[in-house]
C-alpha cells in the first residue's frame, strides 16, 4: 500500500508559467543559469539556484535566504498563487515523438522510510545537506521528485478521461519540449486515484534522490519539533509519478582526462585483454547491452566483452556502467572511485556523442566511452534487491520543470 495524496500547491498564473518554468537546478552550471535568466526576471532558477543573483564571492549561506526572498517576491507580485484546495494534476511532457503522462501528488515520507519508495542511487552528503537547508529555509519543496510505478490500467483510464478536459497550462519551453497540465479536482476522481495508488506495492525514484532525501530530512525534523506526524505538508514529498512503460532512459557516458601514463598503443593492448576491440567507422553508440563505444585520438572503437558467460546474477554487477568500471576504468585507468576521482567526468546522453568527440578533440580529455542505456527493468531489479547503482547510471529525458508546482510547507 502506497500513500499518494493530493497536495495544495503554489503555482504560476497561466500567463506567467512559460517564463517561470525552469530546468532543474542540478543540470545547469551557474554560468549557464545566469545566461538563461539574464532577460527573464521570473525564472524559477532564481529560487532553485539563487546564487545566480549573488556575487561569486558572497557568503554561501546567504543563498538560501536569497532563494526565500525570491520566492516571496513571486508571490507578492501575484506571479504565483496558492491553490485553494488540495488537488492532483496530470503533467504531460512531449519531446519529439515521445510522450509521458505523470500524476503530480504528495508521497508520504513514511513510504521512503519504510522503503516502499525505493532508491537505486546513493546520495552525496554535501548535496543532500544543501537541498535540506534550501527546503527548510525557503519553507517549500521547490522541485518535484521523478518517480516511476508499474503501469496500471485503472490509472491509465483516469488519465485518459482527465486529458479530455480543458488544459490548465499548455506551453513549449525554449528547448522544444511541450508541457501540458490538467487539474484533477473532482472528489470522485481524487478518491479513485488515491485508492489506485493504495494498491501499488512499490514506487521507484527515477530522478531526484537528493530532493527526496532532503524532503524526508525536513519532514522528520519538523515532526520532532512539533511532536506530530501524519497529515502536515512536510509529511509528503512532492512528486510526479509516471507509469514505467512511458519512460525513456538515456545513457550516461564517461570521459577520462588521461591514460594513466600509458601511450595509446599500450592502453589499447591493455583494453584488448578484457574486450574485443574493433575500429568503428560509423557506429558511435552501442547497439546492445555489454557493448561499448570508445573514442580515442579521433577514432571510434567498438568494445565487446571477451567472455560473455551465462550472465552475472548480481543486478549491480550486471549493469554496463559496472562492467566498464570493473573491467576497464578501475584496473586499467586506475579510477578507483568514480564519485570522487577528479580524472573522470560524466556526460548525459541528451548531449549526444558529439559532445564526447568535442571534449576529446579539445584535449581536455584523453578518452571517452559511450554506453548502452540502463533499462528500467535493470533499475527496478537493483531497487527491489535493496542495492544501489554506481553514480551516474541513468539519465532521464525530458527533465521535469521546476516552478510549475511548488509545495509550501506552511
Amino acid at each position: 500500500m502506497c500513500i499518494v495524496a493530493p497536495i495544495r500547491v503554489l503555482r504560476p498564473q497561466r500567463q506567467y508559467v512559460a517564463d517561470v518554468a525552469s530546468l532543474p537546478y542540478d543540470v545547469l552550471s551557474i554560468e549557464e543559469a545566469r545566461k538563461i535568466t539574464q532577460n527573464n526576471s521570473l525564472s524559477f532558477l532564481r529560487v532553485e539556484k539563487a546564487e545566480i543573483d549573488m556575487p561569486d564571492h558572497a557568503y554561501r549561506g546567504c543563498v538560501y535566504e536569497t532563494a526565500k526572498r525570491n520566492l516571496e517576491a513571486l508571490i507578492e507580485k501575484k506571479v504565483m498563487r496558492r491553490e485553494e484546495t488540495a488537488c492532483y494534476y496530470v503533467y504531460r511532457q512531449k519531446m519529439g515523438n515521445h510522450e509521458q503522462y505523470g500524476i503530480v501528488g504528495g508521497i508520504a515520507i513514511d513510504e521512503y522510510l519504510s522503503d516502499r519508495l525505493k532508491k537505486h542511487e546513493q546520495t552525496r552528503t554535501n548535496k543532500e545537506l544543501d537541498r535540506t537547508r534550501h527546503i527548510d529555509t525557503v519553507n517549500a519543496q521547490t522541485g518535484p521528485v521523478f518517480v516511476a510505478y508499474k503501469a496500471r490500467q485503472d490509472i491509465d483510464r483516469l488519465v485518459e478521461k482527465i486529458t479530455g478536459h480543458p488544459t490548465e497550462y499548455d506551453f513549449v519551453s525554449d528547448d522544444g519540449i511541450a508541457h501540458t497540465v490538467w487539474l484533477i479536482k473532482r472528489q470522485e476522481d481524487i478518491d479513485t486515484l488515491r485508492k489506485s495508488f493504495a494498491d501499488v506495492q512499490s514506487l521507484y525514484i527515477a530522478d531526484g534522490h537528493h530532493r527526496a532525501a532532503a524532503a524526508v530530512a525536513v519532514g522528520k525534523k519538523r515532526r520532532a519539533q512539533e511532536r506530530g506526524s501524519g497529515n502536515k505538508p512536510y509529511d509528503y514529498i512532492m512528486a510526479v509519478l509516471f507509469p514505467h512503460n512511458q519512460l525513456d532512459i538515456m545513457a550516461y557516458n564517461r570521459v577520462v582526462k588521461d591514460l594513466c601514463k600509458m601511450d595509446e598503443s599500450a592502453f589499447l593492448r591493455r583494453v584488448e585483454g578484457s574486450f574485443h576491440v574493433t575500429k568503428a567507422f560509423s557506429q558511435k553508440r552501442p547497439e546492445r547491452l555489454r557493448e561499448f563505444g570508445m573514442y580515442l585520438s579521433g577514432q571510434w572503437y567498438k568494445l565487446t566483452m571477451n567472455k560473455t558467460g551465462p550472465g552475472i546474477p548480481d543486478p549491480v554487477s550486471n549493469l554496463d556502467v559496472s562492467i566498464l568500471q570493473n573491467h576497464l576504468l578501475k584496473p586499467i585507468l586506475q579510477i578507483d572511485d568514480p564519485k570522487t576521482d577528479k580524472r573522470i567526468d560524466f556526460v548525459g546522453g541528451i548531449r549526444g556523442v558529439e559532445e564526447l568527440e568535442r571534449l576529446v578533440d579539445s584535449r581536455k580529455f584523453a578518452v571517452a566511452f559511450s554506453l548502452y542505456p540502463t533499462t528500467l527493468d535493470q533499475l527496478v531489479a537493483v531497487a527491489d534487491a535493496g542495492k544501489m547503482m554506481p553514480p551516474k547510471s541513468t539519465w532521464f529525458e525530458p527533465k521535469l520543470r521546476s516552478g510549475i508546482f511548488v509545495h509550501p510547507l506552511w
